[in-house]
């Protein structure tokens, strides 16, 4: 176990940052930390007159928010256990989790509220909508005028200082948090995070980071643990002021809070870098006379180090490294983009491990297509091993969940008795302790001739071909590979590429692709998808439910 307490910690921050802004929604004014601990002291008297207890369930779901961030850690700091819900689960689906969890009180944005029935919610004591704090429902009667009554009580004669400010610090093997995946399955099961879980994620990020910076911008979903982790609770207790995204951000929005915030750190997807790359760096360089200037040595250094600087400006200038994790990361722009100077890197975790398993700074000799080293509190070992090196990812160490709530079996399945957690996907460990990701056990595809295929890797060949958005590779039976591709209909409407010519340079780009794939890997057939893929909140294509794909007949919208 690590030595330090995770609401100690937080504790300690709070003291030590008092009168620095902590928490904001963009374009309001901030919460000082000072502020924001007595909001929290607050919840936690309303807590008590609800009966609420010691490791008690408390759901929460709704956009980033500043208000979302003082009841998570007003739960996580009172001893009872938080759930967070994404709040692109169905009506249905948080009806289902909510109850579940055995969750008391639920802290919700009124837009869900909308869709709610609270009478399919029969152990939840009270409804509070995160915009204002007021309930929405309750099995009590005039719970409003209560909770107003309690809170002008502490301000009057609870209000804490810096000096008076204290947490009851749970054991380190207690419950924190449980966190419902959302898997390319479709099927939610409820992780099970420690505080220790969590702290070895806090204190690794700590120890591998510089100290600096004053802002963060949080843009990417805090119900998921890569945000939840790193935009937010590492930055609490590093006392940075977290500058939360309420609505989903456009480019224009987002270049104008970084611009503003100028963040020391920018936590992300690939989607948010390729997207730059794809849609305006990659059009600039298939002009004619930039790859003119590209092929002479001395002007392609000074062009991509123009280009390197306009993306670290698009961070605010003062950004000193992007982590991206939640899914691969193209390696031909990750390389250009390393090249052009860009400060990034990338990271592997899941649920599981809350979330981290695997990084590496950009500055030390990341290799291209790895995700890092594995972090200081894992032990990792690659599980049955191909020729090539290449099995399952195993990790057993600090920051390993306790299971799946009320799951035994599917716990079992994936915790062994040793205490290895078994990840599901498949990667190999160079010699230098560098973790490179194959793709998921469940989507390798076995050949007619026994070699292993890792539909993910010519996935990303893929979307590097002209006029492809994204893609998906499936078995289509007796040895054959099918690619669907979702074209990139901005850049044909750009050109003028009608569907007929689309579909002849969809040809065009297997011939090409199959040369660099081996025999066994070549696709067969290339077919368009009209729509985007469906993709879980981590940008994660639904795999399974295209499978059926493989049957139709070429040219059918069935």
């Amino acid at each position: 176990m690590l030595k330090e307490d995770l609401v100690k910690v937080f504790e300690d921050s709070f003291k030590l940052n008092w009168d620095k802004p902590c928490f904001s929604d963009y374009g309001s004014e901030p919460l000082t930390f000072g502020e924001t601990a007595n909001k929290i002291k607050e919840l936690h008297e309303i807590f008590k007159a609800l009966g609420i207890k010691k490791g008690d369930k408390i759901a929460l779901c709704g956009k980033n928010s500043t208000n979302w961030a003082v009841t998570y850690l007003a739960a996580v700091t009172y001893g009872a256990v938080i759930v967070p819900l994404l709040n692109d689960f169905t009506a249905e689906e948080i009806h289902h989790l909510v109850n579940h969890s055995d969750s008391k009180l639920f802290f919700v944005s009124e837009l869900i509220i909308e869709k709610l029935d609270f009478a399919q919610l029969p152990e939840i004591e009270a409804v509070f909508k995160l915009e204002d704090m007021s309930a929405a429902f309750s099995k009590e009667e005039n719970l409003n005028e209560k909770v107003a009554g309690i809170i002008d009580d502490f301000v009057k004669t609870q209000a804490v200082t810096k000096e008076t400010l204290a947490f009851e610090i749970p054991a380190k093997t207690d419950l924190a948090t449980i966190v419902y995946t959302s898997g390319t399955t479709g099927f939610s099961k409820g992780v099970m995070i420690s505080h220790n879980c969590l702290m070895a994620n806090i204190q690794y990020a700590i120890d591998s980071l510089p100290k600096g910076g004053e802002a963060m911008v949080s843009f990417l979903p805090l119900a998921h643990c890569f945000g939840c982790a790193f935009d937010f609770l590492l930055q609490v207790a590093r006392g940075l002021h977290i500058i939360f995204m309420s609505k989903t951000p456009t480019p224009k929005i987002l270049i104008k809070a970084f611009s503003e915030a100028k963040p020391f750190l920018v936590i992300s997807v690939p989607l948010i870098l390729e997207k730059i790359y794809t849609s305006k760096i990659r059009p600039l360089l298939d002009t004619k006379k930039m790859k003119i200037l590209m092929a002479i040595p001395g002007i392609r250094q000074i062009i991509m180090k123009k280009i390197g600087k306009g993306i670290s400006a698009f961070f605010g200038g003062k950004c000193y490294e992007v982590i991206s994790g939640g899914a691969a990361f193209n390696p031909k722009i990750e390389s250009f983009l390393l090249k052009s100077g860009v400060r990034f890197t990338t990271g592997y975790g899941m649920t599981e491990c809350a979330p981290l398993i695997a990084y590496t700074d950009y500055a030390d000799n990341r290799k291209i297509g790895s995700c890092g080293k594995i972090m200081t509190y894992l032990t990792a070992k690659i599980d049955n091993p191909d020729k090539k090196g290449v099995g399952e990812i195993c990790v057993k160490g600090e920051n390993i969940m306790s299971g799946y709530y009320k799951m035994e079996k599917e716990t079992a399945e994936v915790l062994d008795s040793e205490g290895w957690l078994h990840t599901g996907d498949l990667g190999r460990i160079d010699k230098d302790g560098f973790l490179f990701i194959c793709g998921r056990l469940k989507n390798m595809i076995l050949s007619s001739s026994g070699q292993n295929i890792y539909p993910e890797e010519i996935e990303l060949k893929i979307n590097y071909m002209p006029f492809v958005s994204e893609s998906l590779v499936l078995d289509g039976g007796k040895g054959r590979l099918i690619a669907f591709v979702y074209p990139d209909y901005d850049k044909m409407k750009a050109e003028n590429i009608t569907e007929e010519q689309v579909a002849e340079i969809m040809q065009q780009n297997r011939a090409e692709l199959n040369e660099t794939l081996p025999a066994y890997a070549k696709i067969s057939e290339i077919r368009i998808h009209p729509e985007e893929f469906q993709k879980t909140s981590t940008k994660k294509i639904r795999r399974t439910l295209y499978t059926h794909l493989v049957n139709q007949k070429k040219g059918s919208k069935k």
